[in-house]
């Protein structure tokens, strides 16, 4: 059947079809419908015209099925689930239904994730949400193609796609992470010069663009500086146990550390990296307005920054343009 040709199908029909089956007669499922008997033999005789087979066997009692009925009995029921549903969307309780997909980097999914949606349940029970977790690069395609609705991720490396409109939710220090054992390790401060005499320890994608692109090597660009990259990891936790082992010393952003086991490491201060990172709510400028997807959005901008151990105290709420 064309799906054109689904509108030689009245609701109705189903309707009093089902309420047959479910109620042992045509006069027990009038009762049951507020309607007289012979609306819904009616119903069920237009039924079978347009499918054109017999439905029910009516010399029996009560009415039997017939195998074409109990064909039509399992579409039936999964049409009649379906438009309870839809009914369930437009009548929901609040101004706001429905399923919001967010991507997040790891870090700010550890910090961020969770506390918005405990909020959301209390402000928007019949909005769910579904976590996308992956590196920033992945997360912004999967926005661009619409796999998700809302994306967290750090302004570097820059966006590519355009489109997108933005706002900051918070900005964090760039720290080093070094053995506890390390002379510098109980310091009050290090200096990125410091740091560029050591082996580094960095976190990100290991393409040199990407590096190129973060904050902590625009922090050493900006000095004039170019350390040796020991080693490059993707999780928080492999960057510390590198550290922890005497392989080198980190630099990263502040929550990235605080997520992460941090036994046997020191965070230290950098005072002179001159850049910070800077973590922002990103969606389509131009898609079509959804409460669920903007209860989504409130309930992720509602979540107080990040408060960090040392370094300054994170800002939050700025416009981005892009």
């Amino acid at each position: 059947m064309q799906l054109k040709d689904a509108n030689r199908y009245r609701v109705d029909w189903l309707v009093s079809f089902a309420a047959v089956i479910r109620h042992g007669g045509f006069s027990a499922a009038a009762k049951a419908l507020y309607r007289s008997q012979s609306r819904v033999s009616t119903h069920v005789a237009e039924l079978e015209q347009a499918i054109g087979a017999q439905l029910f066997d009516r010399s029996a009692h009560p009415p039997q099925l017939t195998p074409e009925g109990r064909l039509l009995q399992r579409h039936c029921d999964e049409i009649l689930r379906r438009l309870e549903a839809l009914s369930d969307l437009s009548s929901a309780s609040g101004p706001a239904c429905g399923e919001v997909r967010v991507g997040l980097y790891p870090s700010a999914a550890a910090y961020l994730f969770p506390r918005a949606v405990l909020r959301l349940r209390r402000s928007h029970p019949d909005v769910s949400v579904v976590l996308h977790e992956s590196d920033a690069r992945s997360l912004e395609k999967a926005l661009q193609h619409g796999e998700i609705d809302l994306l967290v991720r750090h302004t570097l490396p820059v966006v590519r796609a355009s489109g997108f409109a933005s706002t900051v939710l918070w900005r964090e220090p760039l720290v080093a992470v070094l053995p506890e054992a390390h002379p510098l390790a109980g310091a009050g401060s290090v200096r990125l010069r410091q740091l560029a005499e050591e082996p580094l320890v960095i976190m990100g994608e290991t393409s040199q663009e990407s590096w190129n692109q973060t904050e902590p090597h625009l922090a050493f660009a900006g000095a004039g500086l170019h350390p040796a990259v020991g080693f490059r990891a993707t999780q928080p936790q492999t960057m510390v146990s590198l550290v922890r082992h005497g392989l080198g010393a980190g630099m990263a952003n502040a929550l990235a550390m605080t997520t992460a086991d941090l036994d046997g490491v020191r965070l230290v201060p950098v005072s002179d990296a001159g850049n910070e990172r800077v973590v922002a709510l990103w969606w389509h400028a131009d898609q079509p307005r959804s409460a669920a997807t903007e209860a989504v959005r409130e309930a992720l901008l509602a979540v107080p920054p990040p408060r960090f151990p040392i370094g300054t105290e994170p800002r939050s709420g700025e416009a981005l343009v892009h």
